[in-house]
C-alpha cells in the first residue's frame, strides 16, 4: 500500500493556504523543547487551517523534533490567539473521490506521532481551537489553555461531518461519554456553541489554565516542571459503566430532537462515541476514517461546503455594495435611545470602532443607565482577561450619555436610532436629529420591519438614511441587514458597509421591503404555522414538525423573540401582503394577556396559554409531515417572490441571511438550497433556486 504521506502529496492544491509549522528550540533548566508554531502567514482574521499541505508541513516539523536528540519534549501552539480552525475542506474539493479519505488518514498519521513518537508532548491552546485545531492538542500528552481563548470545540456535526482526526475517540476516553456528547453533539447542534478557555479547562480538556498576558511563558515553565517530574498531572477516572450508557441515550434524544433523524453525521457521531468505550485507539481511529469517508458522500456535506463558501467568501464581498472608496470616515457615533438594544449597540460600536459614542434619552437618568450598562460589560471583559486595563479605561472614557441632541450629535458622522418600533416615533426622532447634524451625517435605523423610504420621506436629506438592522443579541448574532431606501445614495451605503465590516458583521444589501429578509421569511413561517394551529393542529405537533429543518421549533422561536414582537412583525407583513400573511387571533389574545412565552418554566405548554388557543368546532388536524410540507411550500413561495421583487440579489443572499441571522444549519445549506434538495422548490414555484 502506498505510504499515506506520498498519497497526500498527490492531492495538495494551489487553492490551499498552507499553514506552516515553524520549529524552534526553547531551552529551560533541565529541558529543551521543540516548539512548533502553526502560522498561515495571515492576520488574525484568517485562522490557521489544516489541508493536505499543512498536515505535511506539520508532519515534517514533528519528525524533525523527534529526530533531534537534543530535544526532550515537543510543544505545539499557534500564531497569536489562534491554534487552528480545523480542516481546510475547500482545498480538497478537486482532489478526487479519495481526497477526504486521504486527508482523514493523513491527519491521524500526523497527529498520532505526538502520542507515539517517544517524547512527551504538550498542546499549548493559545486561542481559537476548533475541529482539527482542538484534535491536534488532544493528541498531546498534556495540554494548557489560555483562559480567554474565545472558542474551543468540535463543530463537525454542524457541518454534516464527524470529528475525524481523533476527537470522537479521544474525547470520551479523556472526559467521559456525557461530556463528549455535549462537545461533539449538543454544542454543535445548538447553533455551533463553543467553550471558552476557562470553561474548557473546567470541562477537563486541558490540564492547566493560564492568562493571556504571558501564556506561552507560563505554559513552557509548567511543561518543564512536568518533564522534570516536579508537577504531577492527575485526571478523574472515566465511568465506563451505566454513565456511558446513559450518555448514549441522552445523545440519541438530542439527535432526534434537533435533527429529526435528518442528519447522518449526528447519528454516526453517536455510534462513534458508543464504540469508543470498548475499542482500542487503532480501531477507533479507523472507524473515524470510515465515517468521514461515508459522510463525504452525503448531500449534507455538499450543503455544508456551499454554506461554508457563503460565510467565507460571499459574506466578505456583499453583492451590490458600492465602491469602498465612497465611504466616509466615522469618527463619532450617536445613538438615539439608551435602553437595552441601544446599550448593546453602544458597546459594539465602542469596542470595534474605538471612537466616541454618545447615548441620548429623554432624561439624564436613562442616559446614565445606558452608559452604566456599557461600563459593566466592559468590566466583565476585563475580569475575564479579554481586554487589558488600559483598553477598558479607554473604552469607558469613549462612552457618554446626554439629553441635548445638539451637544450629542452636532459633530457625529453616524447616528443610529434604537427607539420604539413605531413609524411616527422614528420619523419624529429623525426630524429632530436632522436639525442638529451635518448634511453628510449618516442616519441609520435599527428597525426590524418598517419602511426606510417612508421613514426618510419628510427629511431634507433623505439620501443619507439607511437601514442598519442588527439581530439580538447584538454581540453574538453575525448578521447585519443593510437596507437601501429609494433615496439612499451610494456614499451613505458605502459608509454603512464599511462600518458594518469594522463591526465584524456579515453584511447583506437589502432593497427596502417590509421586514427585509430574515423577519419576512420568519414571518411567513410563523404565519403558516399560526394558521395551521388556529385551524386545529396541536402546538406539540407543529413544534415537532421541524426538527432538522428550522433552528428551533416555531413556538419556541416565537417565545424567544417575544409574542408582542412577533405579532407586530406579522401585522406589518399582513398590511403589506394581505393575500399571503396571517395574523393569528390566538397570538393576539396571548399578547393581550401579556404572556411572554408559550411555555412554562417546566418546558411544558403554559396552561394559561393553552386556554387561549381556541379549538374550532370542526378542527383540521394535520400530521407533522403535512405541517412541514405546507409551511416549507409557503417559504419557497415567499423566497421566490423576494427574488422576483429584487429584495436581494440572489438565492445565496437569502441562505447567508438565514444561516447567520436565523441559525439555519450549515448541513442544510440554509433555506433555498434545502428547498431544492427536498424537491419543494419545484413543487411550490415551478423551478429550483439553484
Amino acid at each position: 500500500m502506498t505510504d499515506i504521506f506520498e498519497r497526500a502529496r498527490g492531492i495538495v492544491s494551489d487553492a490551499e493556504r498552507v499553514t506552516q509549522a515553524h520549529l524552534r528550540k526553547v531551552t529551560l533548566p533541565g529541558v529543551t523543547f521543540g516548539l512548533i508554531t502553526l502560522d498561515n502567514g495571515e492576520d488574525h482574521t484568517k485562522p490557521n487551517t489544516f489541508g493536505p499541505g499543512s498536515l505535511l508541513a506539520l508532519n515534517e516539523a514533528i519528525d524533525a523534533a523527534l529526530a533531534d536528540d537534543s530535544v526532550d519534549a515537543i510543544a505545539v501552539t499557534g500564531k497569536p490567539f489562534i491554534l487552528a480552525a480545523g480542516a481546510d475542506l475547500m482545498s480538497i474539493q478537486g482532489g478526487g473521490p479519495d481526497a477526504v479519505r486521504i486527508v482523514g488518514e493523513l491527519g491521524h498519521a500526523t497527529f498520532r506521532k505526538l502520542q507515539d513518537g517517544g517524547k512527551t508532548s504538550f498542546g499549548f491552546i493559545n486561542g481559537l481551537a476548533l475541529g482539527g485545531g482542538l484534535e491536534v492538542a488532544l493528541h498531546c500528552t498534556y495540554r494548557t489553555v489560555m483562559d480567554s481563548a474565545p472558542a474551543l470545540g468540535l463543530p463537525e456535526v454542524m457541518l454534516g461531518l464527524v470529528p475525524g482526526w481523533g476527537g470522537a475517540y479521544l474525547v470520551p476516553n479523556l472526559v467521559g461519554a456525557d461530556k463528549a456528547v455535549t462537545l461533539i453533539l449538543e454544542n454543535p447542534l445548538n447553533q455551533g456553541k463553543t467553550l471558552g478557555g476557562q470553561a474548557a479547562y473546567d470541562f477537563g480538556l486541558a490540564d492547566a489554565v493560564f492568562n493571556g498576558a504571558d501564556f506561552l511563558e507560563q505554559s513552557l515553565l509548567w511543561a518543564a516542571s512536568v518533564v522534570r517530574g516536579e508537577t504531577t498531572v492527575t485526571r478523574p477516572d472515566v465511568d465506563r459503566g451505566e454513565a456511558w450508557d446513559a450518555a448514549i441515550e441522552r445523545a440519541r434524544g438530542i439527535v432526534e430532537a434537533r435533527t429529526g433523524g435528518a442528519s447522518p453525521a449526528a447519528a454516526k457521531a453517536v455510534e462513534l462515541i458508543a464504540a469508543a468505550r470498548d475499542t482500542d485507539r487503532d480501531a477507533g481511529f479507523a472507524a473515524e476514517d470510515d465515517a468521514l469517508e461515508a459522510m463525504s458522500q452525503t448531500a449534507e456535506l455538499l450543503a455544508s461546503l456551499y454554506s461554508f463558501d457563503l460565510v467565507q467568501k460571499r459574506a466578505k464581498r456583499p453583492a451590490g455594495a458600492p465602491d469602498k472608496s465612497l465611504a466616509r470616515p466615522v469618527t463619532k457615533v450617536g445613538i438615539v435611545g439608551a435602553g437595552l438594544m441601544a446599550s448593546q449597540l453602544a458597546l459594539l460600536f465602542v469596542r470595534r470602532l474605538e471612537v466616541p459614542v454618545v447615548l441620548t434619552d429623554l432624561d439624564q437618568e436613562r442616559a446614565d443607565k445606558g452608559v452604566g450598562y456599557v461600563h459593566a460589560e466592559i468590566d466583565k471583559l476585563l475580569a475575564k482577561g479579554r481586554i487589558s486595563q488600559d483598553k477598558a479605561n479607554r473604552h469607558k472614557a469613549l462612552v457618554s450619555g446626554e439629553t441635548d441632541k445638539q451637544v450629542a450629535f452636532g459633530d457625529a458622522d453616524f447616528v443610529i436610532e434604537a427607539v420604539f418600533e413605531e413609524m411616527s416615533v422614528k420619523k419624529t426622532v429623525f426630524a429632530d436629529v436632522e436639525k442638529v447634524v451635518s448634511p453628510e451625517c449618516v442616519l441609520a435605523t435599527n428597525t426590524s420591519s418598517l419602511s426606510i423610504t417612508e421613514m426618510a420621506s419628510d427629511l431634507e436629506h433623505p439620501e443619507r438614511v439607511v437601514g442598519f438592522h442588527f439581530f439580538n443579541p447584538v454581540a453574538v448574532m453575525p448578521l447585519l441587514e443593510i437596507v437601501r431606501g429609494e433615496a439612499t445614495d451610494d456614499a451613505t451605503l458605502a459608509t454603512a458597509f464599511a462600518t458594518g465590516r469594522t463591526l465584524k458583521k456579515t453584511t447583506i444589501l437589502v432593497n427596502d421591503s417590509p421586514s427585509f429578509i430574515v423577519n419576512r421569511l420568519l414571518g411567513r413561517f410563523m404565519s403558516e404555522v399560526g394558521r395551521i394551529v388556529d385551524e386545529g393542529t396541536p402546538v406539540s405537533v407543529a413544534d415537532g414538525a421541524f426538527a432538522g429543518i428550522a433552528p428551533m421549533p416555531p413556538f419556541v422561536l416565537l417565545s424567544l423573540v417575544g409574542p408582542a414582537i412577533a405579532l407586530h412583525n406579522n401585522e406589518t407583513l399582513k398590511g403589506a401582503f394581505p393575500d399571503r400573511f396571517y395574523v393569528s387571533p390566538a397570538l393576539e389574545r396571548i399578547v393581550a394577556a401579556r404572556k411572554a412565552s408559550y411555555y412554562g418554566p417546566d418546558g411544558a405548554l403554559d396552561p394559561a396559554v393553552e386556554e387561549l388557543l381556541v379549538v374550532p368546532e370542526s378542527p383540521v388536524v394535520l400530521t407533522s409531515e403535512e405541517v412541514r410540507e405546507k409551511t416549507l411550500a409557503g417559504l419557497a413561495e415567499e423566497a421566490r417572490l423576494m427574488l422576483d421583487e429584487g429584495v436581494v440579489a440572489a438565492p445565496q443572499d437569502i441562505d447567508l441571511a438565514m444561516i447567520t441571522g436565523a441559525g439555519f444549519s450549515f448541513w442544510n445549506g440554509g433555506l433555498t438550497f434545502m428547498l431544492d434538495v427536498k424537491g419543494i422548490s419545484e413543487k411550490a414555484t415551478g423551478k429550483r433556486f439553484h
